[in-house]
């Protein structure tokens, strides 16, 4: 966003005006370093130029992109794999417009960031009178966010800065929104009421134990199982219990279905694993404990008849809002869940409880009778090639290789999901519960940062539309991330039609002979493009090595692909006239 000259362009000195004082600039750095708070990702622009340039001189990394959404999107996919708040600044107005929707995608998923921005003038924002950029932001954010502070005085930077971080992860975590007026930034006060005003957060996070009556009245629930089912969440891979989950599952065999981005939690081939009979499992378990996961759309809110009308729910959950939100929950355990599913795990061992040996075999035969029919698909390598000769070339392409996986689009993302396995926790980031479009780059980055691991991102070439002119701030910063767009010209599918007759393209159409490799290349990145499945196993491997920047076009049939890929029916259609 380009400067322009105002009064809120706040200045911050290269150090404290004098030895005795110090300003809103240094007090914001010195409040987030104080609570281990290093990164930063944004896009910079007034009034927070200097900020940026600050917090880099004192030793933080800030990682500027070209676009709000996407940083802020690293900064919420940072705070999901550290438990962490992660940190997105931007200037005022519409900066800070853009940002919004992942700071109202990170509270929904429950992933802890804190968005910054600059703002202009209060007395002039307050009374409407034309400032530059002018928004009252506090209000704009308040409906996307868990939580929302404006700080209007340098000496209460340190209060503002400590309660967005306790907002943040405390109980379910979430998006917290802090406001930093420019006059606040440049505002000089005396050094040690500054340094007596900064705060270092102690224990955010609500590590409460269950209460013992609600983990007696969930094992006694399970002792009359015939047909256990354990679903995970990606609650349970935020919080890091892939431990104690492992000793529930393994002392109990109770089969097991992750969702998407609990995938690792166990591995895939885990023989408890249920991933592959999950249209049985749903519809016949009578005994479902949900850990870390809401029964929402993504699992049929519970309900027939992807459910059994019989079925009663166990559910672990840090917040006891969610229970009964669409099914009565039997046995509600509110408590942090690794001290939860502890406390149960031992409580089953105590009883003696293990699945029914009937429950698991019939499971064993579905999954055997899939995981065949999946083999036999993926096996069939077509020319051009379709989704499951793409992902499944990526998928041997990836055995072995400890990498992050990020992955969106429609077509893309539903058969990446299920045919690409997960060995290890928190290495898969899609969508999530929005099914926002547009999270891939920022995740990307956001995960090459965080972990130091390379990142491959698959895409659609919809998806990746978003924000792909970060492409950009990959090759800037050297990161070690594969991105490979399936493209099938189009969302969906490249074949629709324009139904007037008239000459523009139908509305799913985008361009099926684009090389989106030439993005990359432009910027000194690695570059490939691919027809078929040969040449894209060898793509993988040669930018796989390269060890940076790398980028596969792989084209795809544009004639296949679902609408709306496994959502047809919530896409509702059109009567005619």
């Amino acid at each position: 966003m380009a400067d322009a000259p105002s009064a809120a362009n706040a200045s911050a000195p290269a150090q404290s005006p004098l030895a005795s004082s110090t300003d809103g600039f240094h007090l914001v750095i010195e409040a987030l370093q104080r609570n281990g708070l290093n990164t930063l990702y944004g896009v910079v622009g007034i009034p927070i130029t200097d900020l940026a340039r600050l917090a880099q001189e004192k030793g933080m990394r800030f990682i500027s992109f070209r676009h709000e959404q996407p940083a802020a999107h690293a900064a919420s996919i940072s705070g999901y794999l550290t438990r962490k708040p992660g940190l997105c600044l931007t200037t005022s107005a519409p900066g800070f417009l853009n940002a919004l929707p992942a700071l109202a995608n990170a509270t929904t998923n429950g992933y802890p960031m804190i968005l910054i921005s600059g703002s202009s003038d209060r007395a002039i924002v307050d009374l409407q009178q034309g400032d530059y950029e002018e928004l009252d932001q506090l209000a704009a954010a308040r409906p996307f966010a868990k939580a929302a502070y404006r700080v209007n005085r340098a000496a209460d930077i340190g209060i503002g800065v400590a309660r967005a971080i306790r907002a943040a992860l405390s109980g379910k975590p979430g998006g917290v929104y802090l406001d930093l007026p420019a006059a606040v930034l440049s505002e000089t006060l005396d050094s040690e009421t500054g340094q007596d005003s900064l705060i270092t957060v102690v224990a955010p996070e609500s590590a409460l134990p269950p209460c013992p009556d609600a983990i007696a009245r969930a094992v006694s629930l399970l002792k009359q199982a015939r047909k256990p089912l354990i679903v995970l969440g990606k609650g349970a891979a935020y919080a890091q219990a892939e431990g104690v989950i492992r000793d529930l599952v393994e002392s109990t065999s109770i089969p097991f279905l992750p969702m998407s981005m609990a995938k690792g939690l166990l591995p895939d081939t885990h023989p408890a694993s249920a991933a592959t009979a999950r249209s049985l499992v749903l519809g016949q378990a009578d005994v479902v404990v949900l850990v870390g996961a809401r029964l929402n759309w993504m699992l049929g809110h519970g309900k027939p008849p992807q459910w059994s009308p019989d079925a009663r729910f166990i559910q672990i959950d840090i917040n006891p809002e969610e229970f009964d939100s669409n099914r009565p929950i039997a046995a509600p355990l509110a408590g942090e869940l690794g001290l939860t599913v502890q406390a149960l795990a031992t409580a089953l061992k105590q009883e003696k409880i293990c699945a029914p040996s009937e429950w698991l075999a019939a499971i064993a035969v579905k999954r055997d009778t899939n995981t065949q029919k999946m083999t036999e698909r993926l096996a069939n390598k077509t020319t051009p090639m379709n989704f499951y000769t793409a992902i499944g070339t990526i998928k041997t392409g990836l055995e072995g290789r400890d990498i992050v996986l990020v992955n969106e689009g429609a077509n893309t993302l539903d058969i990446t999901r299920n045919v690409i396995d997960m060995d290890k926790p928190r290495r898969r980031l899609d969508p999530g519960s929005w099914g926002t479009m547009g999270v891939g780059l920022g995740y990307a980055i956001g995960a090459a940062i965080t972990t130091g691991k390379p990142v491959v991102a698959i895409e659609g070439d919809s998806a990746f539309g978003f924000s792909g002119m970060e492409v950009e701030t990959i090759c800037r910063y050297r990161l070690p991330v594969v991105m490979i767009v399936l493209n099938n010209g189009g969302i969906y599918r490249g074949d629709d039609i324009n139904r007037s007759g008239g000459t523009d393209p139908g509305v799913t159409v985008l361009e099926a002979n684009g090389h989106y490799e030439k993005i990359i290349e432009a910027f000194g990145g690695k570059g490939y493009y691919v027809t078929d499945h040969e040449a894209l196993s060898r793509a993988l491997d040669n930018a796989l090595a390269c060890g940076g920047p790398a980028m596969i076009t792989a084209s795809i049939d544009p004639h296949v692909g679902t609408e709306s890929g496994h959502l047809s029916k919530l896409n509702p259609k059109a009567g005619s006239k």
